[in-house]
């Protein structure tokens, strides 16, 4: 073969000898002319006209065309490659993939296809710098076989080009079983780490969720359960990493798992959700896997994203993260665990950590200093890791003094708090469902740091702010802040068990609360809150014209506040336990606009002043444990008064006639004794005759200490309608129709009767407490009448009783005759009750409520007992009184 032929890679067949036949002759026949001779006299016309006539022919006078349009075509074809590799690498780089053997076959024919044509090309070159004077080729014959080769390659090239379109360029590589998630040291986590890896071996455990506070460490600790699976041998096939937030996009969450799958990339990129989530369930059916889900803030709907069910045929697990106890409850995990804050000793090695142990020993002063900043975070990692920074770079005493004084005055100043740590801890704050719940949470900064607050006390507060007022019924109000406080401790921005009685905020929240509270710490004299001081005068608070709250706990006001002070935007004022024996003259004279006064455990404080009375927009008072011996008739002026507090307000002697029944929108009144100590002269027949003409009155809380009070309660409809709490120290006797629906609480003391079977028409009744009652021999009579009433009217004795309290009753020998189902009982105290043998329990009293059972070790000896398996069930609640 000739050069030509190599290039095209073809011998000569039968129709090329005809060619070259063909092309000898026009060879022969075309000459080239002498210098002297004229091109008139050739036989071009001739020739032209013989061989144009064959089809073949037209290879040669289309030759330079057909050489620039095989050039166009191979540089797209070039351009089309250069394309396909692109997206390749990425492909390969990005994603782990590998290019299809068709996609490589292919971009390895462009690469012999270019080098074929550029040979070509090159020919074509040199034939048509060759023809005679530029316009008849010398050789016919190789011009004719160059022309063809030329026509057959564009026809290639083009083919070629048609191929060089692909639905994916790349096949994924199988992923590893799991992704090394990236992570600094760990300092506190280890024994909640032991405690998530033991449930993940725990076939029994199928899903886990892990809830706390923002901060705390609960994304660490996952990235800590996904690495110790990477690199070591496992029962999982694989574990995928998924960070939820908000809102869910269920299509994201399915490509990250689908990324993680051994399936090609065409058979779900662009399909419908349904038809991922049949790919994914397929896929994850046969396997063991593990699916940590990061930062969750509502429910993920498993199915829906096509993570099949973990049933008892699959070692599968689910891990989840959250900020919301509540969303472990939407995912019904089966296992929880909070993830709490770090130990002082944790804590403190977590923050050496940050700051360096060469700052720290710099001067022997700053590692006592260092204590007082870890004990400001409160075991917050965040906290701790943040400040940790900041204080890296202060080396003298005089440096971390000034921090300190920063952080406990403004911790928002203080730097990296108010960038860093409030803007994540604030994402629960977005959370929360509506505004009223945002406003009772930041409200909650006004107590101290650490105080144990009574979510009695507090809803009370909410109750006089007016963030509860969609409610007419102060007892509808109260259960909607029992489900706002329930709402907060799942959302862990208030700290204790959603069951107890109590809250707390932790420090670092409270601070949080604060920052938004005075508009993101804009204006910080907005809110004033001070616990134990003795010098008030020194924070110059007499000067902040445009303080709204101010809150004074356990602290000398009777120099910081002596002159009058103008706080014209003042809405709330407390003062509780402040030392105050009276208040000067005037000092209310500039607070107009107060709606809420708080001046309860100031039991030096014998009058209230008149001023009072003229603060015409106040809505809340609140004297408990104040020493007031008569309240001025010049209350009555306090027409917006909602709720009245004068909890044992031990010496109150004066009640003036007509003073309660001129406050029209009085909601809540609450004037409970102690019973065994209190003596009260006051007419409290009058007042209960006031209380009961008061048009929005929903809620009284009293002590009804003799007997004629007492008949007028059981005689008073709207009484019984009203009354919620009461202190009794005489009992009615046997009363036969239901009088008691809306009663919650119950204190009796000192009652001579037998037994209290009246209380089987309190199916309300939350809290009893029965003390120093020593002919009482029952609580429940076990009397035939007593029985056949309660049979008959099907009455459910105790159902919602949480608090049972028995103290000092010698001769109570029954609670009641038959066990009782107890649906809601968390807490019983026996105490000097040594003829009470029994307690009306059996194996499903209180089964998924009761925390604790008190009294004396030899009374619980004592106690008789159905059989040693009730006993055995009931012993782990037993704590010594």
């Amino acid at each position: 073969m000739d050069h030509n032929e190599i290039a095209t890679g073809h011998a000569d067949t039968s129709e090329d000898k005809n060619c070259k036949e063909e092309a000898s002759t026009m060879k022969a026949n075309c000459r080239t002319p002498d210098i002297t001779g004229s091109w008139l006299q050739l036989p071009i016309p001739n020739v032209t006209k013989k061989y144009c006539t064959a089809k073949r022919v037209v290879y040669i006078p289309e030759l330079e065309k057909n050489l620039n349009s095989l050039k166009s075509l191979t540089e797209e074809l070039s351009n089309l490659s250069k394309d396909v590799m692109v997206s390749v690498e990425r492909e390969e780089e990005l994603q782990q993939s590998r290019r299809t053997h068709e996609v490589d076959g292919w971009l390895r024919a462009v690469q012999v296809m270019e080098a074929e044509v550029e040979e070509i090309l090159q020919n074509g070159r040199q034939e048509i710098q060759q023809k005679c004077l530029g316009t008849c080729p010398k050789n016919c014959r190789s011009s004719y076989r160059l022309g063809k080769i030329v026509s057959r390659k564009i026809d290639a090239v083009t083919e070629l080009k048609g191929k060089g379109h692909f639905d994916f360029v790349a096949h994924r590589l199988p992923c590893a079983p799991v992704d090394e998630r990236p992570m600094g040291k760990t300092v506190g986590l280890d024994l909640m780490f032991e405690k998530v890896r033991r449930c993940l071996e725990d076939e029994q455990v199928r899903s886990i969720g892990l809830y706390g506070i923002g901060g705390a460490g609960k994304t660490t600790l996952l990235r800590k359960i996904n690495n110790e699976y990477f690199g070591t041998r496992n029962d999982f096939d694989v574990v995928i990493w998924i960070v939820v937030s908000k809102p869910i996009n269920i299509g994201n969450i399915q490509d990250v798992i689908l990324n993680k799958l051994p399936t090609p990339e065409h058979k779900w990129k662009n399909r419908s959700k349904e038809e991922k989530a049949a790919e994914i369930c397929k896929l994850l059916k046969a396997k063991n896997f593990v699916i940590l889900l990061d930062d969750m803030w509502e429910r993920l709907d498993l199915f829906e994203v096509g993570i099949p069910h973990l049933g008892d045929q699959t070692k599968s697990k689910v891990v989840l993260t959250t900020r919301s106890e509540r969303v472990c409850d939407e995912m019904e995990v089966r296992k929880r665990m909070r993830v709490k804050c770090l130990t002082p000793d944790e804590a403190f090695s977590l923050f050496r950590y940050k700051v360096g142990e060469n700052i720290l020993n710099s001067h022997p002063e700053i590692k006592r200093l260092a204590k007082i900043v870890v004990e400001e975070c409160k075991g917050l990692p965040l906290a701790l890791i943040v400040i940790g920074r900041s204080m890296a770079s202060r080396k003298t005493p005089r440096e971390w003094e000034q921090a300190i004084q920063v952080l406990k005055s403004y911790p928002a100043e203080f730097s990296g708090m108010g960038d860093q740590v409030f803007p994540i801890l604030k994402f629960n704050y977005d959370h929360l469902d509506n505004d009223t719940i945002k406003s009772c949470f930041l409200y909650c900064s006004t107590f101290p740091e650490d105080h144990e607050i009574l979510n009695e006390s507090l809803i009370d507060l909410w109750i006089g702010e007016g963030f509860l007022n969609k409610f007419d019924d102060i007892h509808k109000a109260h259960n909607q802040g029992d489900e706002i406080i329930r709402s907060l401790k799942l959302a862990c921005l208030l700290e204790g068990d959603v069951s107890e009685d109590t809250c707390k905020m932790h420090d670092v929240i409270r601070d949080m609360a604060l920052w938004l509270s005075c508009d993101y710490g804009k204006k910080r004299h907005k809110i004033f809150v001070l616990d134990h001081v003795q010098l008030i005068e020194a924070y110059e608070i007499v000067k902040w014209k445009e303080t709204q709250r101010i809150s004074l706990w356990d602290s000398n006001i009777n120099k910081g506040l002596s002159l009058s002070p103008c706080f014209p935007n003042l809405q709330t004022l407390i003062l509780i336990n402040s030392n105050m024996k009276s208040l000067p003259i005037g000092f209310f004279q500039s607070m107009s606009a107060i709606r809420v006064l708080d001046l309860s455990r100031n039991e030096e404080l014998v009058e209230l002043p008149l001023e009072i009375c003229r603060l015409e927009s106040l809505e809340y008072l609140n004297l408990t444990w104040t020493s007031i011996k008569r309240m001025p008739i010049e209350l009555k002026n306090l027409t917006k008064l909602r709720c009245l507090i004068l909890d044992r307000v031990k010496w109150l002697e004066v009640i003036p006639s007509n003073v309660i029944s001129c406050l029209p929108n009085l909601q809540m009144f609450r004037m409970v004794h102690r019973i065994s100590l209190d003596i009260v002269e006051y007419d409290e027949v009058g007042v209960l005759q006031e209380l009961e003409c008061l048009q929005y009155l929903s809620w009284i809380s009293i002590s009804l200490l003799t007997a004629p009070v007492v008949k007028k309660y059981i005689t008073s409809l709207m009484l019984q309608k009203r009354i919620r709490e009461l202190n009794m120290r005489t009992c009615p006797g046997h009363i036969s129709n239901s009088n008691f629906h809306n009663l919650v609480r119950v204190n009796i003391s000192g009652c001579r009767f037998l037994d209290l079977t009246w209380l089987i028409y309190a199916p309300s009744l939350e809290f009893l407490l029965v003390r120093t009652s020593h002919d009482m021999e029952e609580i429940i009579g076990s009397d035939e009448c007593g029985d056949s009433e309660i049979d008959q009217q099907n009455l459910s004795i105790f159902s919602r009783l949480v608090v049972l309290w028995l103290h000092d009753l010698p001769n109570l020998k029954s609670i009641y005759r038959r066990a009782l189902p107890f649906h809601s009982l968390k807490k019983i105290h026996v105490y000097h009750c040594p003829n009470l043998r029994k307690l009306p329990l059996n194996s499903n009293s209180a089964s998924n409520t009761l925390k604790i059972i008190e009294g004396e070790s030899s009374w619980w000896e004592n106690l008789k007992w159905e059989d040693d398996n009730l006993k055995r069930t009931f012993t782990p609640y037993f704590k010594t009184w």
